[in-house]
């Protein structure tokens, strides 16, 4: 950086910059005056609701006892701390000299030029990184924890090495700088205004803008799939899309998604949409549209969102198109229900669903990944008391929940961008759904996380009761297609293909490359990434995968060809509407426009 142009300073406009620090102290004050306003109302009496001082204080009690260990591992930061002083004092002498430590190739906080070129930033960037990999590795190397206290210090010592990377402070951040005396300062009053908007979204929470939300709107640029909501219940709204080809397959299709989340992920944009792509490979596709939940449906449970998703699906697909036979698709937490309600339907003799696929869906949940960390029977009576407030989960607590599963990514990165550069973040809609957050009532929800994550009841025949039926996977003999990826943080690959143990059906069981989002949503005509395929399933999910294939592409195509085959012969199209169920708006439907704030 040394041989670059210094950069224009530029001086700011005295009057412009009184007035809108002006606006800016109103609004600061009007949002701490609202803040002691709630507090009053509701004093926040527990201090400690992620449980963290327990943790961090049974780890610090079992570093005491090896003393050794501990000057060992001061020793190895300081051999570190040397080696990076002598490399810096060559580089100063205009010598080359091997950096002591660099990031990931993934790692985008380092991108500027000016963490490699400039000594002093680049000294910055490698005692951070130094600092972090010490951190980390001394919490990890602590014996004598339990798995989970030690899988939570782990997590929260990340969060906390993230959160203190040079890339997220203004003067530690060389793009920042630059910017600040490029702007005369206009980045940070930009910044300092999009932090205030954010906080005002939120109603006193920080609610990052992570896209331009008038960006998009529903049905429009944004699933945009042609269909028709043919029924509807408390919980569901039923889409059924409209055909592409002359011929479809005579069993039709339904997906039920996650209600976590809301269904168009899966039809985003018609270039990545799986539903539009399903629906011109011949399928008839119906989806599941869950509603955003208020207090009104608070004791909905979890036996409810069966009864009044997948099974009242089934019965409105026969009144549509005269098929009593399905096939079907549940993803994620959909995945998880839909697995009940197969097990539900073995016990009571119903044969509709013929084939099912599941998407990156847990049914053992013994290694549930980093959100694991969140479930303690601490942490859930505080969430529980949380919900009984109001009657629901806020859909801001999920979506905080998943985006420190991937802080640098999903927080710092707009952190930076948003309040240190003063830029707008960039429309981008996967981004916008990953905002639109949903609510979850208050039974169902504390089932979920006590009976499945905390219990791990689902797994054990008999272990959990719907509708007075015992729920046994092994019963399961419904032929399944299981789609895992192999970077999923929420649902570990490693635990989706125990189902493979499970159910007593064939299983084809495929491994695509990347995370939960995009490894599923993958066009074949992105041409990313690839996956593996095994005509076994062993026990261990490593010798899996040590005698698995490797596919460029797609697995869309491998999917497509195996549910084709579950799916009868080709019949004439079928256009919503036709059937006994008349059309009651255009797709997407009401449902999945509403808003968590709202």
């Amino acid at each position: 950086m040394a041989d670059q142009q210094a950069p224009e300073i530029k001086m700011p406009d005295p009057v412009e910059m009184s007035q809108k620090m002006a606006s800016i102290a109103e609004r600061s004050q009007n949002l701490v005056t609202g803040f002691l306003e709630r507090q009053a109302r509701e004093p926040n009496t527990n201090f400690d609701p992620l449980n963290l001082g327990s943790a961090f204080l049974e780890m610090t009690t079992h570093m005491m006892t090896d003393p050794v260990k501990m000057v060992q591992a001061q020793m190895n930061l300081w051999q570190d701390y040397m080696n990076l002083w002598q490399s810096t004092a060559r580089r100063m002498l205009g010598e080359d000299a091997d950096p002591a430590i660099e990031p990931d190739a993934g790692d985008r906080r380092f991108k500027h030029d000016a963490w490699d070129e400039n000594q002093v930033f680049d000294f910055i960037k490698q005692s951070y990184l130094l600092s972090a990999r010490w951190m980390q590795a001394t919490v990890k190397d602590v014996e004598g924890m339990d798995d989970k206290t030690s899988k939570k210090v782990d997590f929260y010592t990340r969060q906390f090495v993230d959160a203190m990377a040079p890339s997220n402070f203004v003067m530690t951040n060389p793009e920042v700088l630059t910017s600040t005396l490029e702007s005369g300062g206009e980045n940070l009053v930009k910044g300092l205004e999009n932090l205030l908007g954010d906080l005002e979204r939120g109603k006193g929470s920080l609610a990052i803008s992570m896209t331009d939300t008038e960006a998009f709107e529903m049905g429009k640029n944004i699933a945009i799939t042609p269909g028709k909501v043919v029924y509807q219940n408390n919980l569901i709204q039923l889409i059924q899309y409209t055909p592409t080809t002359e011929k479809v397959y005579k069993r039709p299709l339904l997906i039920v998604p996650p209600w976590i989340n809301k269904f168009y992920i899966l039809d985003l944009r018609e270039k990545n949409s799986f539903v539009k792509w399903a629906t011109d490979q011949g399928f008839t596709v119906f989806i599941v549209s869950w509603v955003n939940p208020d207090t009104e449906l608070a004791q909905k449970t979890f036996e409810d969102y069966m009864i009044e998703g997948p099974l009242a699906a089934l019965d409105a697909i026969e009144q549509a198109t005269g098929e009593k036979d399905v096939n079907a698709i549940g993803y994620c937490l959909g995945g998880t229900l839909l697995s009940c309600t197969l097990s539900y339907m073995e016990a009571k003799k119903d044969k509709r669903i013929k084939s099912a696929t599941f998407f990156t869906t847990m049914t053992d949940f013994t290694e549930a990944g980093e959100l694991g960390v969140f479930i303690d029977e601490e942490q859930l009576t505080a969430l529980e008391d949380k919900m009984s407030k109001t009657g629901y989960l806020e859909g801001a607590h999920m979506a905080t929940t998943f985006n420190m599963l991937r802080a640098n990514d999903l927080i710092w990165s707009f952190v930076v961008n948003n309040y240190l550069l003063g830029k707008d973040p960039f429309p981008f809609d996967l981004l916008y759904w990953n905002s639109d957050s949903t609510r979850m009532p208050a039974a169902m929800h504390s089932f979920y996380l006590r009976k499945m994550y905390q219990e791990n009841l689902l797994v054990q025949p008999g272990g959990i009761e719907l509708k007075g039926v015992p729920i046994d996977l092994t019963k399961i003999k419904t032929p399944a297609f299981i789609l895992s990826t192999k970077e999923d943080h929420i649902a570990p690959w490693i635990s989706t293909y125990a189902a493979t143990q499970l159910f007593s059906g064939p299983v084809k069981f495929v491994l695509a490359a990347s995370g939960h989002i995009a490894g599923v949503v993958n066009p074949p005509a992105s041409n990313k990434y690839n996956y593996w395929t095994n005509a076994k399933n062993p026990k261990s999910p490593d010798d899996w995968f040590q005698g698995a294939t490797e596919h460029p592409g797609s697995w869309w195509t491998e999917w497509a060809g195996w549910a084709g085959k579950q799916s009868g012969e080709k019949i004439p199209a079928r256009t919503p509407g036709d059937g006994k169920l008349k059309v009651i708006e255009d797709a997407p439907g009401s449902y999945v426009a509403v808003k968590a704030q709202d």
